[in-house]
């Protein structure tokens, strides 16, 4: 990346139109989700984060259309929120591309409707009737953002046979192709709207910083690129941490350090990754994806909704010289008890609130996961919305190879995934970093 960051006033020329700019986030005004809004007034407070863009998540066909009956979604669906988009005069709105056939093969909480083998349903029935709406032409001056697939193409490196925790569905997913297949079809249908801007996921530094994860990840996005008709130039950039909590910077501590003489790397909870933030990972992360054939201009997003780690608990400083551990441990930011940890963390905050041309290589901090939305319910808890329940979500349970059996961290008393958790929006405010005024 350039050592001086790029300007942050636009270039004189302006695009062709119906061109796609270079960065969607710059200079732009995004859509505020009017649903959202009103769950984040509904808590003391909560009106000084109310009006920042978050994503509208379609984790299901019916909320193509939008689903008054569901905890989980709202009334409004893909054409309602883009009319209101409009009407709000902004100038980008963000969508969640969330449905792949045997979605999410590793966990429980945010496994889909669509089984396995579901592709063409997938395409004709989910992936189809977005493009036909996004593809509007009332909407061609509207820059449409999509997420695509969070938590999908790194399962079938990380979490098949022969790695820890690996599962039968992901090596169903695998062999059958639906991720790969899945995510080429989709980049390729919205890619070929000229307003639309596809940004896949990515994962985060504490699944793909090792070296056995990194570059083999950023091979299968290369693959499902020129999947299904799809190609790179379909791909605007990538984003990582979305819905996660992994640090955005770690300002006390650098993966290069020794402290006591011994190696970063082997602290506990490194764990012999390369990296320990976020930013550095996005970055680097970044350079190997155009080394593996993506455009030299693509950007990355970072989800920072929830990974300010502030509040009393944040350390001021560098932990202690005494073990690798203690020094670790003690000048984290990053409070979770295992990096592998993802449900409803205690102790998290709002992290940096979204704006564009950050850092080099990044065109946007974002807020996608909508904060106060639950990961998942604590316990088991039947519901019409199709979510299941992942014992990662239950605070009692010790855990397992993927998080090192450590207990999971999660809140108590937690709803279904997506639907509303006013005890952690409270939380969230309370350890906002930077702190909310």
């Amino acid at each position: 990346p350039p050592t001086t960051p790029p300007p942050t006033t636009p270039p004189p020329t302006t695009p062709p139109p119906g061109g796609r700019v270079d960065n969607p986030y710059l200079n732009a005004r995004g859509y505020v989700n009017p649903e959202w809004k009103a769950k984040a007034e509904s808590v003391s407070g909560g009106s000084r984060v109310s009006n920042i863009s978050t994503g509208v998540w379609i984790d299901r066909i019916a909320a193509i259309n939008g689903t008054p009956d569901s905890q989980s979604n709202g009334p409004m669906g893909v054409r309602n929120h883009l009319d209101e988009a409009l009407r709000q005069g902004a100038q980008y709105i963000q969508f969640v591309i969330y449905n792949l056939p045997g979605r999410d093969c590793s966990a429980l909480a945010s496994n889909g409707e669509l089984g396995p083998n579901d592709l063409p349903r997938y395409k004709s029935q989910y992936i189809d009737p977005i493009a036909a709406i996004q593809g509007d032409a009332k909407y061609r001056n509207l820059r449409i953002i999509n997420i695509v697939e969070i938590d999908s193409l790194p399962n079938i490196v990380t979490n098949v046979s022969g790695r820890p925790g690996g599962t039968a569905m992901c090596d169903t997913v695998k062999a059958n192709g639906a991720y790969v297949q899945g995510v080429g079809y989709a980049i390729a249908k919205l890619g070929a709207i000229p307003n639309v801007y596809n940004y896949i996921d990515a994962g985060h530094h504490g699944w793909l910083g090792w070296d056995d994860n990194f570059g083999p990840s950023a091979a299968i996005l290369r693959e499902a690129a020129g999947a299904s008709g799809a190609s790179p130039a379909n791909v605007h950039g990538f984003i990582v941490n979305t819905a996660n909590y992994s640090a955005l910077k770690e300002p006390y501590f650098t993966i290069n350090d020794r402290p006591n003489g011994q190696d970063v790397r082997q602290a506990k909870w490194v764990d012999w990754n390369r990296y320990v933030d976020e930013l550095g990972f996005a970055q680097a992360f970044r350079q190997e994806l155009v080394r593996r054939g993506f455009d030299s201009n693509i950007g990355m997003l970072i989800d920072t909704s929830r990974n300010g780690w502030g509040g009393t608990a944040r350390p001021t400083g560098p932990g202690p010289q005494t073990s690798v551990d203690a020094y670790v441990d003690g000048g984290r930011v990053d409070r979770r008890i295992h990096a592998g940890n993802w449900c409803n963390q205690s102790g998290a905050g709002l992290g940096e609130r979204p704006r564009a041309n950050p850092e080099p290589g990044i065109d946007a901090y974002v807020w996608i996961k909508p904060p106060g939305e639950s990961d998942g319910s604590s316990r088991e808890i039947p519901n019409n919305d199709g979510k299941g329940f992942d014992r990662m979500c239950d605070p009692t349970y010790t855990g397992n190879a993927r998080n090192g059996n450590s207990l999971s961290g999660a809140l108590p008393n937690a709803p279904i995934s997506g639907a509303w958790f006013p005890a952690q929006f409270t939380e969230l405010m309370r350890n906002a970093y930077p702190p909310l005024s």
